[in-house]
């Protein structure tokens, strides 16, 4: 299974990533987030960083719905998450497998196209 160690690994390992400075881990390219630490809002006390949850950018609601209804053991939303193309995604129950593809995924559809696109032409 997965963890933040693992997120940090293959988020650095893509192009252009810029770690920020956080309490627990948030990468971006070219000033757009892709991948970062839930950071969970419960009703009267402080915001709390879980390193153990990573919040991906998946594009859009089409593709936000069918990882929502096709794996609800892995991805979930919140509702200050609703209309944005984002999902929680747990990372214990995750393995490096599939989180290598959907933060590469992520990184992606975030990525300049001429990034991804030398990207994909030496991934092969």
């Amino acid at each position: 299974m997965a963890d933040a160690d693992d997120v940090r690994r293959l988020a650095l390992a893509l192009p252009h990533v810029v770690e920020i400075d956080s309490a627990g881990f948030d990468f971006r390219v070219a000033d757009k987030g892709f991948v970062w630490s839930y950071p969970e809002r419960q009703p009267g006390k402080p915001r709390t960083i879980r390193t153990d949850i990573a919040v991906l950018y998946v594009g859009d609601e089409a593709e936000k719905q069918a990882l929502l209804l096709g794996e609800p053991e892995l991805f979930f939303t919140v509702p200050g998450y609703d209309g944005l193309p984002l999902v929680m995604l747990r990372l214990a129950r995750v393995d490096v497998g599939r989180l290598t593809e959907l933060v590469t995924d992520a990184w992606r559809m975030r990525a300049p196209e001429p990034v991804a696109a030398e990207f994909d032409e030496e991934a092969g």
